[in-house]
């Protein structure tokens, strides 16, 4: 019993830390690194999704979803997972308590606060190419918000420009099928904000609440 007690507390402590990463950038708090959860708020799991077809089958019947890019573990270590909009937008909560997913419009308060669309995206990108292709574009990171270049897993399941964009999804959809989402290029200081179908992956930060 002694060794599951203390087993359970390092887990809390462990998790403490991961969402004690936080950066505050004007007067939002965001964390500081891609959600990496495969539970929701109330514990259920998260499917994991590991073949094209799975990740497929879960878009077509609107379920929840998560994958690392290429089904790599890797990937996630240094990326986070990739999520489809159901779980995102589901009752039980995919953001941990006090936190949420951000809407359109709260992704555009962090931008504006940047100096805008042309600039934003250079001071919320990770400096340098470890992560990035190059030429990272503008990178400084001076945001503190380190954004990585996680990639995307399509609709049928195909994954797409890891190392070179990183996307990650709001609240707000666009259309029955659409979301928006937020988006940041290697090539370029710019900020994207572009509605895509629910059923593709996306990288998930999150927003004090």
């Amino acid at each position: 019993m002694k060794n599951r007690t203390t087993l359970f507390l390092l887990f809390i402590g462990c998790v403490n830390i991961y969402y004690s990463q936080s950066v505050i950038i004007g007067k939002q708090v965001w964390m500081s690194k891609n959600l990496d959860v495969s539970t929701f708020r109330n514990g259920d799991p998260i499917p994991e999704a590991k073949t094209e077809e799975e990740w497929r089958k879960a878009g077509e019947n609107k379920q929840p979803a998560w994958c690392y890019y290429e089904s790599k573990p890797l990937n996630g270590m240094k990326y986070g997972k990739l999520y489809n909009w159901y779980a995102v937008n589901d009752p039980r909560g995919l953001a941990p308590a006090g936190w949420h997913i951000p809407t359109e419009d709260e992704w555009k308060v962090l931008v504006n606060y940047l100096g805008g669309e042309s600039v934003a995206g250079g001071k919320m990108k990770s400096a340098g190419t470890k992560y990035w292709k190059g030429p990272n574009t503008g990178a400084t990171n001076e945001s503190g918000f380190l954004g990585f270049p996680g990639g995307s897993c399509d609709e049928d399941g195909s994954f797409y420009r890891v190392n070179d964009i990183g996307i990650w999804w709001s609240a707000s959809a666009f259309s029955d099928t659409e979301v928006w989402s937020l988006y940041l290029y290697h090539d370029g200081s710019d900020i994207g904000i572009y509605n895509y179908l629910k059923e593709a992956g996306r990288s998930v930060r999150c927003l004090k609440d």
